[in-house]
């Protein structure tokens, strides 16, 4: 295995962790514990399923965490090509992302200390409690769909190495250049325009993929090494 193909596989494990970590913490949690309208509902479900919240809360950190260590070792692998474009994959796919998980993970956390309202917060119970617990719930949502932004702007200096790299195929960048876009849609429509959310994140599902294809390439392919003529 050549040095570079090694960095790829390296990549590839860590993005897929990353990835994998998706399904849970950004809809298991949330579809289990947050009942539409219903603020006494989803407090009761958080009181029953607390441990689930408690694991949403470390899934939140990890993923932090995932994300600066799959940008650096992306970085390790595209320096080469051009350092500009491999720093601002650290900076929009690692350092910023990272930031905010850990930052999001408090809306959740809030919430988990207002069900415990009686004795850590005492000036909030019943119905008040129950609304303030929904707000917190509701706002770590939104700021999951405003990390969306990053989720897209990443994916442009990235989809802009594979092109320029020699050492994975193009159409790889070119998708990664369009999820890229879609992601940004993703983001940006649900604030904008919210009506249209489900049909853009509908639209941009063949897009999205274009992620799964690049990080299954990198774990299964790995990278030729780059040409020294």
């Amino acid at each position: 295995m050549t040095s570079t193909s090694k960095k790829a596989r390296i990549a590839g494990f860590l993005y897929l962790l990353l990835a994998a970590l998706g399904p849970f913490l950004l809809i298991y949690v949330p579809s289990t514990l947050v009942v539409s309208g219903n603020p006494s509902a989803t407090a009761a479900n958080i009181q029953t399923h607390e441990t689930l919240l408690r694991l949403g809360i470390a899934s939140d950190v990890l993923g932090g965490v995932l994300a600066l260590a799959v940008a650096l070792a992306l970085y390790s692998l595209f320096e080469t090509v051009d350092v500009k474009l491999a720093w601002l994959v650290v900076i929009l796919g690692g350092l910023l992302p990272c930031a905010i998980y850990f930052l999001n993970s408090l809306n959740w956390f809030a919430a988990l200390v207002l069900v415990h309202g009686d004795s850590i917060a005492p000036a909030f119970a019943g119905p008040q409690r129950d609304e303030l617990v929904m707000l917190f719930m509701r706002l770590h949502h939104y700021g999951v769909v405003v990390s969306l932004v990053f989720a897209g702007l990443w994916l442009l200096p990235l989809g802009a190495l594979v092109i320029k790299s020699g050492f994975i195929p193009k159409f790889l960048g070119w998708w990664l250049l369009l999820a890229g876009v879609s992601w940004l849609a993703q983001s940006l429509v649900p604030i904008l325009q919210p009506q249209y959310a489900d049909s853009i994140a509908n639209a941009g599902f063949v897009f999205g993929l274009g992620e799964v294809a690049f990080l299954l390439w990198l774990l299964v392919m790995g990278a030729k090494e780059p040409s020294t003529v």
